[in-house]
Order: C-alpha cells, then sequence, then structure tokens
C-alpha cells in the first residue's frame, strides 16, 4: 500500500544493541521529510552554511562534529509521501487517504512499522528515545504511548524540538494568544526595538517579566473581553507596547489579540521596512509593498530551502549513493489532514506516567514565531498538571528559532544536551518503579 523510506546509522563496533541507545527522529509538517534534523542537527552530515545559517554555495554537506552518534544509532523516518515514500495504488486503485493523513492514523501505522523495524533490526533489548520537531511533537507525543500500548514497547526518552501543540493554538483566544506575547519581547529585543530599559539588558534576563505579564496580566485582560474597562485596556496595551515593540495604537485596534502574523509586518515596518521570518525571526524579507497585514512571503523558509534540497539530493545521491528517479519531497501531499480527536498531550502524559523510566526533554528557540518557546513551556505544564513527574521534565531554550541547530553556537550547545539527556535517562540497572 505504501513505500517507507529511511536512513539508518548504526556503530557496527563497540558497545553490543543491548546497550546502544537507538534514536527515532521524525520532522513534522505534516507532510514534511526528515531532512532537517538528518543533514541540520544530529546527523553525520551538516549543511554548507554560516554561522548563523544563512545558505552558501556550493551547496552540500560537511562533518558535523557534535552529532550524538558518539552516544545513540539514529533511524531518520520519511512517513508516507515525504522523502521518497510513496503511496502505491492497490488493484489499480489510489490508497485511501484517511489511512494515513491524520494524526491518529499516521500514530497508528507509524507504530506498526516501528514495530517492525525494530524486530528485523534486532533492537528490541536497546534503550530507545523519539525525537520530533514541529507537527513531529505532536507525532511522537502520540507515538510513545501507541507504543507501549500497542506494541508493548516501552521508551527511555520522548524530545520534542520547536513541537506544534493544537491543543494551544485551537484554544481561546485568551490562552492562544496571550501566549505569544514573549515571542514578541524577544524578537523585537533581536532588532533593538525595545524600549532602552529593556534593550539595555540580557535577553534572558526581561524574558521571566514578559512571562509574567503575559500569565499574570494579558491572559486574564483577554479573557474579560468588553468587561475590561476603556482605562483598563489603555494600561494593558501600554504595556503590551513596552513588551513587544509595537505602537499601543496598533494593539488596541486589535483589542489586545495581535496576530502573529501581523506582527511579522509590522515590527519594522516603520524601521527598514523589512518583514521578519515565522519560523525565526531573526531573518528578513522584502514585501512589494509597506501596506498590509502579512508578509507576502516566509523569509525563513526560502533561505532554508535554498541549502537544504541540494543538499539532501546530493548527499543521498553521491555520498550514500542511493539512486532513484522519484523526486525527494521535501514537501509532500497529504492533504486532508484529520486533525479530530487529538488526545496527544494526554498521551504523553500518561506514556511517562506508567513508564518510570520515560523522560521528556523539550526544545525551542526564543525566535520561533510559529511554535514559540513560550508554548513549549506551557504544554510541558500542562502534560504534568500534579507537578509529580517535573523532575521527569526538562526544557532548554536557544538564541535562534525554529531549527535552533542552524545558528552553529546552538548546534554544538543542543546536541550537548541530547547527549546528556540520553546520559541521563539510561536505567544504568535501576528497576522501573516508583
Amino acid at each position: 500500500m505504501a513505500t517507507l523510506f529511511y536512513t539508518y546509522y548504526r556503530r557496527t563496533n563497540g558497545d553490543s544493541k543491548a546497550d546502544r541507545p537507538l534514536v527515532i527522529s521524525f520532522n513534522g509538517g505534516p507532510g514534511s521529510a526528515s531532512v532537517w534534523m538528518h543533514i541540520a542537527y544530529t546527523g553525520p552530515k551538516v549543511l554548507n552554511i554560516d554561522s548563523e545559517g544563512y545558505p552558501l554555495q556550493p551547496y552540500g554537506v560537511q562533518d558535523n562534529p557534535h552529532s550524538i552518534l558518539d552516544v545513540a544509532d539514529i533511524v531518520y523516518v520519511n512517513p508516507v509521501n515525504t522523502g521518497y515514500s510513496r503511496t502505491i495504488p492497490a488493484s489499480g486503485e489510489e490508497v485511501k487517504r484517511e489511512k494515513f493523513f491524520g494524526i491518529n492514523a499516521d500514530i497508528t501505522y507509524l507504530a506498526e512499522w516501528l514495530n517492525t523495524f525494530v524486530s528485523r533490526h534486532e533492537r528490541w533489548t536497546s534503550p530507545k528515545y523519539l525525537i520530533g520537531e514541529s507537527y513531529g511533537g505532536t507525532r511522537v507525543s502520540g507515538l510513545a504511548l501507541a507504543l507501549q500500548d500497542q506494541q508493548w514497547m516501552y521508551l527511555n526518552g520522548v524530545i520534542l524540538v520547536s513541537p506544534a501543540d493544537y491543543k494551544v493554538f485551537d484554544s481561546d483566544t485568551p490562552i492562544s494568544s496571550s501566549l505569544n506575547l514573549p515571542y514578541f519581547t524577544a524578537a523585537a529585543w533581536h532588532h533593538g526595538v525595545l524600549p532602552e530599559a529593556l534593550q539595555s539588558k540580557d535577553l534572558l534576563e526581561i524574558l521571566p517579566d514578559a512571562e509574567a505579564f503575559a500569565l499574570d496580566v494579558l491572559m486574564p485582560a483577554l479573557a474579560r473581553g468588553a468587561s475590561l474597562s476603556t482605562e483598563e485596556k489603555l494600561k494593558v496595551a501600554e504595556q503590551m507596547a513596552y513588551y513587544s515593540g509595537l505602537s499601543q495604537k496598533a494593539i488596541l485596534e486589535h483589542n489586545l489579540d495581535v496576530p502573529t502574523h501581523f506582527f511579522w509586518k509590522e515590527l519594522l515596518r516603520d524601521e527598514s521596512g523589512q518583514t521578519i521570518g515565522r519560523l525565526d525571526s531573526r531573518y528578513l524579507g522584502l514585501d512589494r509593498t509597506l501596506a498590509g497585514d502579512s508578509p507576502d512571503y516566509n523569509a525563513e523558509l526560502s533561505s532554508w530551502l535554498h541549502s537544504f534540497t541540494p543538499a539532501i539530493n546530493y548527499y543521498l545521491r553521491e555520498e550514500l549513493n542511493f539512486k532513484t528517479d522519484i523526486k525527494y519531497n521535501m514537501f509532500g501531499d497529504v492533504h486532508p489532514w484529520d486533525k479530530q480527536n487529538n488526545h496527544t498531550r494526554e498521551n504523553l502524559r500518561l506514556a511517562t506516567a506508567e513508564n518510570p523510566y520515560l523522560k521528556v526533554l523539550f526544545q525551542a528557540g526564543y525566535y520561533d514565531g510559529a511554535t514559540t518557546y513560550f508554548n513549549s513551556k506551557y504544554t510541558l505544564w500542562q502534560i504534568d498538571p500534579s507537578g509529580q513527574m517535573k523532575e521527569r521534565l526538562d526544557f532548554k531554550g536557544y538564541r535562534s528559532g525554529h531549527m535552533m541547530y542552524l545558528r552553529s553556537e546552538d548546534l554544538k550547545s543542543a546536541n550537548q544536551d541530547l547527549r546528556d539527556f540520553i546520559n541521563s535517562s539510561l536505567s544504568k540497572g535501576k528497576a522501573a518503579k516508583y
């Protein structure tokens, strides 16, 4: 019914399979190939890019001195219709799309596939980890429980890289909107447009205040809606302008609910006239007109596709010697995507509760405007509302965006954080019990 393309790196000397951790890596989309972390983060090669992540020619790859392959084997999985994976018409008819393209369908078939992979490669006794970026965070959150409950496969760790939590995106305005404010602060600080009292401090000094404002002031104000007095609204808008780099007037025109797409267009409108990136707001774009309420294009994604597409095609064909005329889908057709019955956040909580070995790590970039770092913190808090498992959940932030590893300094520190996480979550002879 379908082919699933993957790339598997395994050590053939040294540690036995029983001792050697296995990391199972997914990207997101949904509909994105497992290319981004493969050739820019955890794998043996990284892109030819500059130290901040911008494209360089000649295109291609170079050795990754920070890869976690020193402590784990890795398999990069491309879900159906991404990379070289494809649906295959059965009996002359196209496969029913709902079999693969939806939150729960995706989790179900990938859990089955992973059972087969682990069996064929004799990895049942290995410590196992899932890592998922963006929508991949939703995917691995659901897979953690599906593997335990349906495949009887227990994990040591789940890593969520800039995860997309649709419970936040689809929630009411007070939650979904207010959680964006600390990201506004970070992006405005990076571009030097905050008031001097904030701009003169380090980013990590000012974010706690922005977070407190978002939770303690903005969220309740948005919840008040029309019951908020004019005087109160003006005061909140003034504070919001202080923390966001936007004008009080623009904030009031949006009734305190400022969309991220407007922020990307507005922040530098009166400075340079440039737009800022969605997934990484360090990147700048040029629009046809200064007018408008959203950018013409995503500056960061254009930059990334600029360097990733030639590199993955070159690397697979010429270095790994995998020859095919099938097009490598950086983004594949997986729509319509069924988002109904999304319980992945609760699934991750239950999987963690059921398995005393299981630990969870969140990694996020402060300048990510799509799946913001504060969304990740909020998700972490909601996974464990009792606080009984908080010692097994951790958050790491980086001074970059969605793909924090494109910045060379963060490539090093983020891989080290993964390495430390893997080492800290190995059982080391300790029984799985409370």
